[in-house]
């Protein structure tokens, strides 16, 4: 199950948010049964009766808040054993790929955790985190953004669901120089990526309880591509009568959001590539940064979870990353594996570290080391 629990802070009213769990086959009373099934994990055991896991520790900050994963997850005794992998790319008949058998590692295992990946501005290689999810048909990004306790921002009790689509839109990589000076970029929206990622809004919005899918979009603009994401939305909403639907558009979205985050808290949004890709992180400020948020890429046939911030190459190396997003986004994987147990241990142990504010990293506001602030989860264990 992909869940991310937050408590409010202590002064005030207190929750606990179901999460999010990106396993579609459900049986609802009354209702449709639907047989598709997302991100089922089918993987097995290794001789040493732990499940491998390929784990991308990723660029900059990356080996430093991925060991900090890897120290909590042993002092839980987590059954997990790490299989490192390398995604440096490599050109293959003019394309960006990454290496044959980190493709083969990721597929045999079934899941994988990602550390943040550097992706060059305005030359080289493809983004490695594209590749990945065009490599492993990643069709939806799914982001919980949840208040913590102990980390005070300017809005309360935030518990914003997001889908985005994950494989094409403005970022299908369609460019071309038409004249010299005149560049063109092609947005490129589906039938089937769109109904795809449609269909599991609404099954995860089942899933977690929600009664409302919003689409948000802009096919005011692009009549004809958002257009059709939005006529598409309409078509499988009907699948689905037990859950409310309705449509925003994405600029009404971000000043209502920013405005009173609350009013979203009963609704899961699903959105185009882009848009998800903004709104998300914009979400993710309204709960203290992308140090704070989980992240889950989900596929049929393998699903990644991430930490979305950056590499951050300026602090690497000092031990003053905060790996929290990470180790959030490992807590996903684990409830997606249904390790709940050591999942809810861990989550329990860094909530209360956080809540305590005693061994937090310097973005937190605190003056902890990363490995001091693993030391503080662990101990809490």
């Amino acid at each position: 199950m992909l869940s991310l629990r937050a408590v409010a802070r202590p002064a005030r009213r207190q929750f606990v948010a179901a999460a999010p769990r990106a396993v579609f086959s459900v049986t609802f009373q009354n209702q449709r049964f639907y047989s598709s099934k997302v991100a089922k994990f089918t993987g097995t055991k290794d001789s040493s009766g732990n499940y491998p896991v390929s784990i991308i520790e990723g660029d900059g900050i990356g080996p430093e808040i991925s060991q900090a994963v890897k120290d909590i997850f042993a002092a839980a005794k987590t059954p997990i054993s790490w299989e490192p992998v390398d995604v440096t790319p490599r050109l293959v008949d003019g394309k960006t790929t990454i290496p044959s058998e980190t493709i083969e590692s990721i597929q045999r295992n079934k899941v994988a955790l990602k550390g943040p990946l550097a992706t060059p501005i305005g030359k080289g290689h493809v983004s490695l985190n594209l590749t990945l999810r065009r490599t492993f048909n990643l069709f939806a990004n799914l982001r919980p953004c949840r208040s913590i306790a102990g980390y005070e921002t300017p809005y309360d009790n935030v518990d914003t669901v997001l889908i985005r689509e994950n494989t094409e839109g403005e970022y299908s990589g369609i460019e071309h120089v038409v004249v010299d000076g005149v560049v063109q970029s092609i947005k490129l929206i589906t039938r089937e990526a769109s109904e795809r990622v449609l269909r599991f809004a609404f099954q995860q919005a089942q899933e977690i309880g929600r009664k409302k899918v919003r689409v948000v979009h802009k096919a005011t603009i692009m009549k004809m591509s958002d257009g059709l994401f939005l006529n598409v939305a309409k078509e499988i909403a009907k699948e689905y009568p037990d859950i409310e639907f309705d449509a925003e558009l994405l600029d009404n979205t971000c000043l209502k959001m920013t405005t009173d985050p609350t009013p979203y808290n009963d609704k899961v949004l699903v959105m185009p590539n882009l848009y998800g890709d903004i709104l998300s992180d914009m979400c993710a400020g309204l709960i203290g940064g992308l140090g704070l948020t989980p992240s889950g890429n989900i596929g049929d046939e393998c699903s990644i979870f991430e930490a979305v911030h950056g590499s951050a190459p300026d602090i690497a190396g000092k031990g003053l990353a905060n790996p929290t997003a990470l180790l959030l986004s490992s807590l996903m994987m684990l409830r997606h594996m249904e390790l709940n147990e050591f999942a809810d241990k861990i989550e329990k142990a860094t909530f209360a570290t956080l809540a305590e504010g005693k061994s937090l990293t310097g973005d937190l506001g605190g003056k902890a080391k990363t490995h001091e602030y693993a030391a503080a989860i662990i101990s809490k264990l």
